[in-house]
Parts: structure tokens; sequence; C-alpha cells
């Protein structure tokens, strides 16, 4: 992965959010802004990915989690799409060795059998090659809606509660949230937001309760290493209080 400056001497390292999530939005207004086309603004959106990895993992976050394609996204014209998917493939292929080599553990978030065939099985034989990594995991969401994967969870407890193995006043959430994709990453420390847009999109619903958010209004394709750096000290300047008091 590509060199990135060191952690900010502002951040203080021992308070470094343990989960990032990221909602990487303004790839299209940065294509019109430079006069390419959307595909090429989703290219540049990408390579970007490496650069915010590297970051996240010279600061020792563990988990970063990347809004790649929504459930809504099938919305959008079919090139773009196509695009999209044939972007994701090559970046699978060309960048899965990098990631294995600096001990990252790619995993996935959504309905990966929705994905077309190519796609998703360059994101699996990705997932199967870093599957034993420890140093960070990059949570990939693709094909993802926070209603879906509430859902989901949903009817999975109500199969165990109908099959006996599980009362329905034993369902807390806990037990709910054992049932989202994740469960281990269930908890977001720091949500950021690029491209100035206020709203969470339909994005880890659950996850996000007590996170603290950030939204710049860099877009996603020149939200560089520093620019993380900001978003770390801005959520380490916040009291974070769970609902209750200091």
């Amino acid at each position: 992965m590509e060199k990135v400056p060191p952690p900010d001497s502002r951040i203080d390292m021992e308070r470094v959010p343990a989960h990032i999530a990221i909602i990487m939005d303004g790839n299209g207004r940065w294509a019109k802004q430079h006069g390419k086309t959307r595909s090429q603004g989703h290219e540049a959106g990408a390579r970007n990915v490496r650069v915010v990895t590297e970051a996240c993992r010279e600061l020792g976050v563990r988990a970063l989690t990347l809004f790649a394609f929504s459930t809504e996204n099938w919305n959008r014209p079919q090139k773009e799409v196509d695009d999209l998917f044939r972007l994701i493939s090559r970046a699978m292929q060309q960048y899965a060795n990098r990631i294995h080599e600096t001990d990252v553990r790619l995993r996935h978030l959504g309905d990966l059998d929705g994905l077309p065939k190519s796609a998703a099985n360059d994101v699996r034989k990705c997932m199967d090659l870093t599957s034993d990594n420890k140093t960070m995991d990059v949570c990939v969401a693709l094909n993802y809606g926070g209603r879906a994967e509430l859902v989901r969870a949903a009817r999975r407890l109500a199969d165990e509660a109908a099959r006996g193995n599980i009362a329905p006043e034993d369902i807390t959430e806990d037990t709910l949230a054992q049932h989202l994709y994740l469960p281990e990453h269930s908890e977001v420390d720091l949500l950021i937001r690029t491209s100035g847009e206020l709203r969470i999109s339909n994005f880890m619903l659950w996850q996000i309760s007590y996170a603290e958010i950030v939204v710049t209004p860099t877009l996603w394709p020149d939200f560089d290493a520093q620019a993380l750096y900001d978003a770390v000290i801005a959520y380490q300047s916040r009291d974070r209080r769970f609902g209750g008091r200091p």
C-alpha cells in the first residue's frame, strides 16, 4: 500500500477509535469538478481506499468499515453500476496480495450472492486469502442496507424462537447484535461522511447508535490521511457520554 504520513502529533494514540466507519461520498462531484467521467471518479475513489486503509493501520484502528455500494444504488444507470463492479473486481485482483502482506483481513457486509458473479467471486477470493490476518479488519459494505440487515437479524431470531431455541422474552439487544452481519464489530466509535451531506443513508443503523459523527465537505477522492487524522482529532475532542453524565 502507498506510504502515508505518520499520525498527527496531536492525536492521543491511547484513545484512537477502535472502529471507524466511512460513508465514501463525492466521487461523481469530484469527477465533474475535474472534467472527468463518473467512472473515472469512482476509480479515483477506489485508489483512495488504499491511502485511508494504510492511515488507519498506522493509527492502530482495529476495524474500518467502508460503505461501497448500497441496496439503493441498484437504481443508478446500468452503465454506472456495471462500471462500479468491474472496478471492484479489478481492485480485488490487483491489491489482494498487498492487503495480505500488510496483515489486513477483508470482511464483507451485505448480500454477496446478489452481486454480479465475477465481482462476488473476486471478493470471496480476497476474503479467503486474508482470512487469518489479524492487524486490522477492512469491512466492505457491498449490496448493503441498514434496514435490510435488521430485518435479516429479526428473521433469524424469529426462526430460532419458532424452533424453540430461544424464548421471545429472552431476546435482548445483545442477542440481536449477535445476528448482525459482523457481530464482532457491532459498535462504531467514529462515523465519517465525506462531501458534506448531512444524512446517514441507511448505513449501519444499529452499529452507529452512539458513534461520534464527523461530516467533512471534502469529496472522497480528496480525503487523504491528514483528513482522517483531523477527524480522529475531532473525535478525541468530544465527551462521549453514551446517554449518561460525565
